[in-house]
């Protein structure tokens, strides 16, 4: 008898909904006077009908333009807002309704924000929170010994939260969300405003700890190098809407199908290399780019095996060295954005 494993969404949304509204602005002499007391009121919809489902353990991008919605959807999952419509469970639970509950099973990194105390030593910061979340002694000493070795945070733990810098911050705000093993983690921009080495670092810590603890982390970030390091998966929202969820290589492979081979040729007797006169016989490949012994030849990897053509470009011209180079993430994302819409 074969077992049958059905995988249970940990977060399901569906059809989810948040309007904003406000008071509509007069102007003229009494404008001010005239909004104070209006009754009327501009509605503005961050979150139009959004559904998705997240397995447990996955890892996924949330991806959208300034304004998409990320943030605010981010804050109907914590239970921050209440939406307008829609149904949103996170492991079982309706965020809002139980907030309690769903705060202990929840880790939140917003990346303009800390949810650190400003004037404690960041020791005691963790202590605090350990106690909010009614941490055992033992599991406690326990996971900020981990967290302070993945996070090298032994250099700045008697130092002032204000005294940190921003990297220092953020590993700190990351040791403060999983001190309590939580389930989920959701990451708002987690590394805006980083140098490289910081990056590097919160990269490292949330794919261990995806990777070792399971857990479930969903990831808002205009850096798209984080995505395409971290994620397999990706949701991309626009105007409050889902515009595609799905695989980061199938998105790639719709808006980006070309690849491109890189090809430093190798000086001839004569030392004289015009790559004008080259021509490329191999169907579905094509020469876009002439230099000072280089080519740059475009072709569909679907149509043209790399290795068909790194044998045809071999087999007629003296090569010192070749490269593939792969489509960039942004360049996709920035090509969706400007369409407003995902081609089927």
């Amino acid at each position: 008898m074969i077992a049958v494993i059905c995988l249970v969404p940990i977060i399901q949304v569906d059809n989810l909904v948040k309007e904003f509204h406000r008071p509509k602005r007069f102007d003229g002499p009494l404008g001010g006077l005239r909004t104070l007391f209006t009754r009327q009121y501009i509605s503005t919809r961050a979150v139009d009908g959004v559904s998705f489902s997240i397995d447990e353990g996955e890892l996924v991008g949330y991806l959208g333009a300034n304004g998409a919605g990320k943030s605010t959807t981010i804050k109907m999952l914590s239970g921050i807002l209440v939406p307008t419509d829609g149904r949103v469970e996170v492991n079982g639970l309706i965020p809002w309704e139980r907030r309690e509950q769903n705060a202990l099973q929840i880790g939140v990194v917003f990346g303009q924000r800390t949810q650190l105390w400003w004037d404690l030593p960041l020791a005691d910061s963790l202590r605090l929170i350990s106690k909010l979340y009614r941490m055992e002694p033992a599991r406690y000493r326990r996971n900020l010994a981990q967290m302070t070795e993945l996070l090298g945070l032994e250099p700045f733990l008697s130092k002032p939260v204000r005294q940190l810098s921003l990297g220092q911050r953020m590993r700190g705000d990351l040791a403060a969300a999983m001190l309590y093993e939580p389930r989920i983690l959701y990451l708002d921009e987690p590394t805006v405003g980083l140098d490289v080495v910081a990056k590097e670092r919160t990269r490292q810590f949330i794919e261990k700890i995806n990777r070792e603890t399971g857990t479930t982390i969903m990831l808002t970030t205009h850096d798209l190098a984080d995505v395409e390091r971290l994620c397999k998966r990706i949701i991309f929202i626009d105007r409050g809407t889902v515009l595609y969820d799905g695989p980061v290589d199938r998105l790639k492979r719709r808006y980006a199908p070309y690849r491109m081979l890189d090809v430093t040729l190798a000086s001839g007797e004569d030392d004289d290399l015009d790559t004008d006169r080259i021509q490329l016989d191999v169907p579905g490949a094509e020469i876009v780019e002439r230099g000072d012994a280089r080519l740059v030849i475009r072709f569909d990897p679907e149509v043209l095996p790399v290795t068909d053509l790194i044998s045809a470009v071999i087999a007629t011209h003296p090569v010192s060295d070749i490269s593939i180079v792969e489509p960039d993430l942004e360049g996709v994302v920035r090509e969706i954005v400007e369409a407003g819409e995902v081609r089927s």
